[in-house]
């Protein structure tokens, strides 16, 4: 084959190798969104999110995760973690709002979001945070696996590192309705139909026991589910009495079915627009 058609063949596979992903100016934003095709990191100007104070009923998960992330922001040894639990009941919420905290002290802790199915790609983010001179929280919501879901054995990269090793500079922190990561009736239909049940579902069992730090959500009762609402309605000078409060906030959750945070935050919201006052960013 001649140099010229070699030459031809070399110019057209680069023109089909993805481009080198570069790093953005992480002095522009704390927070980021890992996208793919093509591999980029998206800034965020403002996050959704609730201050650390209003968030009430989880104060040991909040000082549990608060001093985890704080020392792991000043690069002391830190456990990646797991918010298991009750819907509604804070678990992301926790996760931006300790982050905002952290952010604020002046270190130099950058959060990144990874959706679900862009699990296979976190090798590449990975090394793209490698090395860095700030410190990365990679944040997945609503973490699960179903029986035939092979994302899980991406993650483990970011859990044990393989051969290289997570990077110093890189912890993870993922909230899941499930503690082990998968649907309890899938757990027992595996072993229950496995030539070896232990080892059918061993592998995506213990993938949350890779997690150093495990965090439980539990439903509120109901003093917890008014002191979320009434400490949204100081927060944003909303004046209602505790009769008035108590009795709508009760028909509220009736017609819902459920009493949590993200009830309490969705009567509150109803109210604040009842009232108008506009629930308004920082």
């Amino acid at each position: 084959m001649s140099d010229t058609a070699l030459d031809r063949i070399a110019a057209a596979l680069e023109r089909l190798a993805p481009a080198p992903v570069e790093a953005p100016d992480f002095q522009n934003a704390d927070a980021f969104l890992w996208e793919t095709e093509p591999d980029h990191l998206r800034a965020v100007g403002r996050v959704s999110r609730v201050d650390l104070h209003l968030l009430v009923g989880i104060d040991r998960a909040r000082d549990t995760l608060l001093d985890n992330t704080a020392q792991f922001a000043r690069g002391l040894p830190a456990n990646n973690a797991l918010l298991w639990g009750a819907r509604g009941m804070g678990k992301s919420s926790l996760v931006k709002a300790v982050h905002a905290e952290v952010a604020q002290q002046d270190l130099p802790l950058k959060i990144v979001e990874v959706q679900r199915e862009d699990l296979p790609s976190i090798g590449r983010l990975l090394a793209l945070l490698r090395g860095g001179a700030h410190r990365f929280l990679l944040f997945c919501d609503d973490l699960s696996f179903s029986h035939d879901d092979q994302h899980y054995k991406s993650l483990k990269a970011v859990l044990d590192g393989g051969i290289e090793g997570r990077p110093d500079n890189v912890i993870f922190y993922a909230t899941s309705n499930r503690r082990h990561l998968m649907p309890r009736d899938m757990i027992e239909n595996e072993r229950g139909s496995a030539i070896n049940p232990s080892e059918a579902v061993e592998e995506k069992v213990s993938l949350s026991d890779r997690f150093g730090l495990w965090l439980g959500f539990h439903p509120c009762d109901q003093d917890q589910y008014f002191a979320m609402i009434r400490g949204y309605c100081m927060a944003y000078g909303v004046g209602i009495d505790d009769e008035t409060l108590h009795a709508e906030a009760i028909e509220w959750q009736q017609t819902r079915g459920a009493r949590s945070g993200r009830v309490a935050w969705q009567y509150f919201t109803d109210l604040a627009g009842r009232r108008g006052v506009a629930l308004k960013e920082d």
